[in-house]
């Protein structure tokens, strides 16, 4: 399968979510850029600012309604305020060298978009003529849109080009992205490729959406795996499962984004913590060390401390907690180590098999001398192991430690419940 040319910059790169809602009690663009250099100083790299546009009145869902229920794709909801402070918020991340895409809505609108009576015919309709929800979802604020009409597919690109060109933004992240036709994805990255190089995020798993369209798409089986892991003391074979589908299945560039919770898992399913318990740091260090993009939602770094409502205001309670120093030496980890990097810029994991294969997940990421040797015990249960093969074997430092350490091949690792150890190297002539 060809596929697309990565951004430069994405290659070890980091996302950062914002609910623009719920970031600040303020709620604004201009409240979030004051936050921006702490965001630099978690090491996140890429800021994924959820949708921006006004807001649909009619069918709307709580007071304040859902930001997926757009009104006028270019325009900005007032809640958030203006283009010019879309503006200056871009020209601050691009400052302290990150970068921003905004969240694009393709798949639906609210009822009373402006595209409501300008092109009905736009519209998917059901059998008696009437604008439909997407079907099957508890979805009544939002109609689908039909995209069997190329004038509807040139707006939709034409829209998209709108805020790179007036706001020189990186890129998307496309809400539902398996809901639109991927020769349209194709045809806008083509479009807005030849503006700047993008950075395209699918809301999505499937591979095709790598064909010319997307850089990264969500790693949903991987966060359904940890889950019933941590919640169900299920064996570790659910990722070796994992890993061997994304090793053999999806294209070696392909950029898979591992996170443990978004807007959607904190407001419907719980907090981190409510969802993995006494698992949760050891998730979330394999979320940035295993393959993958790794992924942070605004708020994790403060403990993730409250489901966010959806449809109201609910600001976040800002507080420093462990979660977030373990997030930052995670961070300076990525980005130091060659190994760690995102799809063919980093190394493929090398299963390390162990004596306890059911509830010990051990792995090494190799690229010449910049190496990875991790060991988590996924089990509530105290563990003492040893391996069976020797790929492991040298110096490393143990993570968040200054010593140097050699491990040998008759090493015995104990481990307490949900304890992990993560061991690095980094080389700086062997880049």
């Amino acid at each position: 399968m060809k596929t697309i040319v990565h951004p430069t910059w994405s290659k070890n790169a980091v996302i950062y979510q914002i609910n623009l809602r719920q970031f600040s009690i303020e709620g604004t663009l201009s409240a979030a850029r004051k936050a921006l250099s702490r965001i630099k100083q978690l090491g996140a790299d890429i800021l994924w600012l959820m949708p921006i546009h006004p807001i649909g009145i009619k069918n709307r869902k709580g007071t304040l309604g859902s930001p997926y229920s757009v009104r006028d794709y270019k325009d900005i909801n007032p809640e958030f305020g203006t283009i010019s402070d879309l503006m200056a918020f871009v020209n601050h991340a691009h400052t302290l060298g990150m970068k921003v895409i905004l969240d694009w809505v393709a798949n639906h609108t609210s009822w009373d978009n402006i595209l409501v009576s300008t092109h009905p015919e736009w519209y998917a309709h059901d059998r008696k003529g009437h604008f439909r929800p997407t079907p099957w979802w508890d979805w009544a604020d939002i109609i689908e849109l039909d995209y069997s009409h190329s004038e509807l597919q040139d707006y939709m690109v034409n829209a998209m080009l709108f805020w790179v060109n007036e706001t020189d933004i990186d890129g998307f992240r496309c809400d539902v992205a398996g809901f639109v036709p991927n020769l349209f994805w194709q045809k806008a990255r083509a479009k807005l490729e030849q503006i700047k190089p993008v950075f395209m995020l699918a809301e999505w798993e499937s591979r095709d959406l790598y064909a010319h369209g997307f850089d990264a798409t969500y790693a949903w089986s991987w966060v359904e795996s940890v889950t019933r892991i941590a919640q169900q003391d299920g064996d570790v074979r659910l990722l070796h499962k994992y890993y061997s589908w994304n090793e053999k299945a999806y294209p070696r560039n392909a950029y898979r984004m591992t996170h443990v919770t978004n807007h959607d898992l904190n407001a419907w399913n719980g907090t981190s913590r409510a969802r993995f318990g006494d698992a949760l740091e050891a998730i979330i260090v394999l979320s940035v060390i295993g393959e993958g993009l790794p992924m942070i939602y605004n708020g994790q770094e403060a403990g993730d401390n409250k489901q966010l409502l959806f449809f109201d205001k609910d600001p976040i309670l800002w507080t420093k907690h462990p979660i977030g120093a373990l997030y930052q030496a995670l961070f300076a980890l990525k980005h130091a180590n060659i190994a760690l990097w995102n799809g063919e810029y980093g190394a493929r994991m090398q299963h390390v098999t162990n004596t306890m294969p059911l509830d010990v997940f051990s792995f090494v990421r190799q690229h010449k001398n910049h190496r990875i040797f991790a060991v988590f015990n996924f089990s509530a249960r105290h563990q003492q192991v040893n391996f069976t093969d020797d790929i492991f074997v040298g110096k490393y430092f143990e993570f968040r430690q200054e010593r140097i350490i050699s491990l040998d091949a008759d090493i015995e690792i104990r481990l307490a419940p949900w304890q992990y150890h993560v061991y690095h190297w980094e080389d700086p002539g062997a880049a």
